[in-house]
């Protein structure tokens, strides 16, 4: 026996590279190390199974990382609800039961403010401005900081853009008319609109309809027309109004465990990167071809009554997002160093839209006539 495998061995280096010579050696030595090293891995998520966008982003990501690395890392994904109820994804990945989570950081501000400015706040950044920041301006770093205090690394996995400002049963003519109005709104943005005299609701996406049917909340924000169409708000609220002031670019993220992301070799960690990066990309630009359709769709067939925020109300909305940013930077050295760091961002990227994005589409759009 021994002779025999000696012969076979010498057989194989022969042949060297050739075709046969490498899959022999192939099935003889890396199938079992493959087998070996496969990891089974666990993602929860704050979006309904299958929801367009956020949903379908989520999954594609998970599978993208099973597909990458030809199923060697194979992440079972559950939708809200499924494992654990959407808010309490952040600690069930926290605690270790499960590795990731992908939702919207903002969630978690009751746990630190800071985790607002990973999604998006009130006058903040757009999707590309946040990209800036997050790669390059010093975002990432603290992001990281941040994280690590309740043992998460986080990573941008999605964007959605520019927000609508909301759905609401009447009129909203002046400041005033916020005072009583229960409203779905989460992160900063539902603390802005409390200095107005509304009042904020924090719900899943999966509980807004049926809140807003029955009357338990009066108005609600949620995405855009793609996504507002399809979860059919103009069922119960008419009016709809641009543009959010409180999520000017929303990131989405994968929270993930640092424990166990410490423990991956540095390529399974760039893998991972790379996955969720695309997905960055990926989700930005779904929302960026379907929301313009949509809109037509619920202006046209839905009867739905488009209207603009007045600039008495985002004046309003500014001074009271200052209060808010006032308050924010009292809670910890380094809620005040994520706020001087985005303020910087703003700045500085907001200087160069202007006379960008910002221009070049009011003049295109005009010489166009749309």
């Amino acid at each position: 026996m021994k002779k025999s495998d000696a012969l076979k061995r010498r057989e194989i280096l022969k042949k060297g590279l050739t075709g046969v010579g490498v899959a022999a050696a192939a099935g003889t030595i890396s199938a079992p190390a493959i087998a070996a090293n496969r990891m089974e891995v666990t993602m929860v998520s704050t979006w309904p199974r299958d929801f367009p966008g956020l949903g379908t982003g989520a999954q594609r990501f998970a599978k993208r990382v099973t597909d990458m690395t030809d199923g060697r890392i194979s992440i079972k994904y559950y939708a809200a609800g499924e494992r654990v109820g959407a808010f309490d994804a952040v600690d069930h990945v926290a605690s270790g039961d499960a590795q990731l989570y992908h939702g919207a950081e903002y969630y978690w501000k009751g746990k630190h403010p800071g985790f607002a400015y990973f999604t998006s706040v009130p006058f903040g950044l757009t999707c590309s401005e946040m990209n800036a920041w997050i790669r390059f301006g010093g975002g990432q770093e603290l992001w990281d900081e941040l994280s690590a205090q309740f043992g998460l690394k986080g990573l941008m996995c999605g964007n959605t853009g520019v927000q609508m400002g909301g759905w609401f049963r009447k009129e909203i003519n002046t400041p005033d008319d916020f005072k009583g109005l229960k409203f779905r709104m989460p992160g900063l943005g539902g603390d802005v609109i409390a200095k107005l005299g509304a009042s904020p609701v924090s719900l899943p996406g999966g509980q807004i309809y049926e809140n807003l049917i029955s009357g338990s909340i009066d108005a609600t924000e949620w995405v855009g027309p793609w996504n507002d169409q399809i979860m059919k708000f103009y069922e119960a609220a008419k009016y709809y109004y641009y543009p959010g002031m409180h999520e000017p670019g929303s990131m989405l993220s994968i929270g993930v465990n640092k424990k166990w992301w410490d423990g991956l070799s540095k390529s399974d960690q760039l893998v991972i990167e790379a996955a969720a990066s695309m997905e960055n990309d990926v989700m930005f630009a779904e929302y960026t071809a379907k929301n313009g359709a949509a809109l037509q769709q619920l202006i046209t067939q839905q009867g739905v009554k488009l209207r603009k925020f007045s600039d008495e109300i985002y004046d309003a909305f500014g001074e009271a997002s200052e209060e808010v940013y006032e308050e924010v930077q009292k809670h910890s050295s380094l809620a005040k160093n994520i706020h001087s760091s985005f303020v910087k961002a703003r700045k500085e990227t907001g200087a160069w839209a202007k006379i960008s994005d910002v221009e070049y589409i009011a003049q295109r759009n005009r010489v166009l006539g749309f």
